[in-house]
């Protein structure tokens, strides 16, 4: 359930669901206030470990940061100890956007950094697991995948009320809208190739050569992976969903055999980035309270969906004019991805991407459970939960062998003729 919960929390973000802070998350708030800038696509000043709303690009005023809450002196101490050159006083500045974990703005004489620490009072058994998102970013320190820094992990709940990790502020742009309006097509392409390098270098990285060989359990990754989410859908299924039950039929039977044990964010999309502020370079990836060791190609397939969904379903792109955007074909995206992590080809990439759906559409019937019992947070789950079901559609459409746009086929014969 804890995974579920997680999951549908960041699928709800992803669609545009959540349009304003949780009550019971904003503790402590200071008054903040916002501009909308319209997706006009030059994305958003932010930082590492900053939620944002996912509709609009939103941008903190100058003045928003101008009251925080000072540090307590033992807090202080403890900061000039375990943090190299931290000088105090300083100051929380809570971001204003709902989050399971919540997560400051640190200034201090030194310099900015960002705190980020488990809710107060009683917590579900391994939720809020900030100490595993500390171990996976401090392994990743030096392994050349885009991560802020973290300075140090505090598990003495006496100094601050619960346990957090401080790591440094990273400021950049988050684009939120993967269309990505405003730029032109050359823009495009390079932010996707950036994205794409992002996430190769990510499943580059061999768990047992930088510390991380027990932070997951990578046998039988899939077929738990299938067991789990068939598990969550029966728990909340209502109406009848024939592509779903044939999905539950077909992935056992299709599993992919394991691939080499590889880090699995878990929700690699665009706005869980942050892109260097003038340069189409990602500088951090965020949002790791999902990540375990896994599939690499689970999780490359779950980034790739965009290319199979519109922007009516799962904010896509498959009904635009991609090469006229300077968006990459999907064969041509999961061809430079190949490229930069030594692969020749993904076999069943059909499975993945019609397992990546039916992920999506499990956590969405849930999303839609909780709307008619009454228990959903977000004023609109019943309308985002309704879209399990076509997309457990897209997704049988895939299992049985969906072929490619017409456009992917011209772009696959112009190559063969030597003209792409």
């Amino acid at each position: 359930m804890n995974a579920f919960r997680r999951s549908a929390s960041s699928l709800l973000r992803a669609l545009g669901s959540i349009t304003h802070p949780l009550p019971n998350l904003l503790e402590d708030r200071p008054t903040i206030s916002y501009e909308r800038n319209k997706l006009k696509g030059e994305g958003v000043t932010a930082v590492a470990g900053q939620r944002m709303e996912r509709r609009v690009a939103i941008k903190a005023k100058s003045d928003d940061v101008e009251h925080g809450e000072a540090l307590p002196a033992a807090v202080e101490q403890w900061l000039a100890t375990h943090v190299a050159g931290y000088e105090g006083p300083g100051t929380l500045h809570k971001f204003g956007f709902g989050q399971s974990n919540p997560t400051y703005r640190l200034r201090a004489a030194s310099g900015d950094y960002v705190l980020r620490r488990k809710p107060f009072g009683p917590l579900l058994p391994k939720a809020h697991a900030i100490e595993r998102e500390f171990r996976v970013l401090d392994a990743l320190r030096d392994s050349g995948v885009p991560v802020p820094r973290v300075h140090c992990l505090c598990e003495n709940v006496t100094l601050l009320g619960a346990a957090f990790y401080v790591m440094d502020f990273v400021e950049g742009r988050i684009f939120y809208d993967q269309r990505l309006p405003g730029l032109d097509a050359g823009e495009r392409a390079a932010i996707f190739d950036a994205m794409n390098a992002a996430v190769a270098s990510l499943h580059s990285a061999d768990p047992t050569q930088i510390g991380l060989s027990d932070y997951g359990r990578p046998e039988r990754f899939l077929e738990r992976q299938v067991q789990l989410w068939t598990r969550q859908y029966r728990a909340s299924e209502g109406e009848r969903c024939e592509a779903m039950e044939r999905l539950i039929e077909w992935l056992p039977q299709h599993l992919p055999s394991d691939q080499l044990p590889r880090i699995f964010h878990g929700d690699l999309r665009l706005d869980n980035m942050i892109f260097h502020p003038t340069e189409p370079r990602v500088i951090a990836l965020l949002d790791w309270e999902l990540s375990t060791i896994g599939d690499p190609l689970a999780d490359f397939a779950y980034h790739a969906m965009a290319w199979r969904v519109g922007a009516d379903l799962f904010r896509g792109f498959d009904d635009l004019d991609r090469p006229a955007l300077g968006i990459p074909q999907e064969d041509e995206y999961v061809g430079r991805y190949c490229e930069r992590t030594g692969l020749d080809r993904i076999d069943h990439w059909n499975f993945y991407l019609a397992f990546s759906l039916f992920r999506v559409g499990a956590i969405l019937q849930g999303v839609w459970k909780r709307a008619q019992d009454g228990q959903a947070s977000a004023v609109d789950a019943g309308v985002v939960g309704a879209k399990s079901h076509p997309l457990a559609e897209i997704g049988w459409r895939i299992a049985q062998g969906d072929p490619p746009s017409e456009s992917q086929l011209a772009v696959r014969q112009d190559r063969e003729n030597g003209r792409a």
